[in-house]
């Protein structure tokens, strides 16, 4: 179904968030494929798993301790368009080399500090391959801030850069945060199955009707 802009989920494990996700319209499934991080899945999960969507983009994720040739042979052996790079307290650099673009996660504080912003963006034009996009979370308009603020700086940061949101959306603030931001997309997070063939899609479901056309 088409959906109001691009979404991907994170986190995906297992056949049921596979092909609901992709039968939602999701725009990609990504796969932690950096055995260093928590949930992380094996290449063989990811072929198989992917062999029973169509239509959805193959993304992996990844920390900032895995080598770039390693990621680069998991790119080519699972089929990857994207790679995900997780923030890591190493510094960004030798990532020019890898084969496919890249969604870069960044704190908040990154993202949406104009200064912090406009010295990150630097250093991953020379340390990323061109074409690069930012992931990082939504900003919270908590106390003593106005939800209009906190949009207008989660606005800046995506006039900038293609930004891409993850957080805690829900179906009541989404159109709001959409419209005033225009983010590159959504980023929501795929869950564990009950047993196997059985998994819980209420939040999901929510989240994607919300963003239906």
């Amino acid at each position: 179904m088409p959906l109001l802009l691009p979404v991907l989920v994170r986190g995906i494990n297992n056949l049921s968030d596979a092909r609901y996700c992709a039968g939602m319209g999701a725009d990609g499934l990504i796969f932690t494929l950096d055995p260093s991080l928590p949930g992380a899945v094996d290449a063989a999960t990811v072929k198989e798993l992917a062999g029973w969507v169509a239509g959805v983009e193959i993304i992996g994720e990844f920390g900032g301790a895995m080598p770039v040739s390693e990621i680069n042979r998991l790119v080519e052996e699972c089929g990857l368009g994207r790679v995900l790079l997780r923030d890591s307290p190493q510094p960004v650099t030798g990532y020019s080399s890898l084969t496919v673009p890249v969604i870069m996660e960044i704190p908040q504080m990154v993202a949406y500090d104009g200064e912090y912003h406009r010295q990150a963006h630097k250093m991953f034009t020379s340390a990323l391959p061109a074409g690069f996009e930012l992931l990082t979370r939504a900003l919270d308009s908590g106390p003593g801030a106005s939800a209009g603020e906190t949009y207008e700086s989660m606005a800046g940061a995506a006039a900038t850069t293609p930004l891409w949101l993850s957080g805690d959306f829900t179906p009541e603030t989404l159109p709001a945060l959409l419209t005033a931001v225009s983010p590159a997309g959504l980023v929501l997070q795929g869950g564990d199955e009950i047993k196997p063939g059985i998994r819980n899609f209420d939040e999901l479901e929510a989240l994607f009707e919300a963003l239906e056309e």
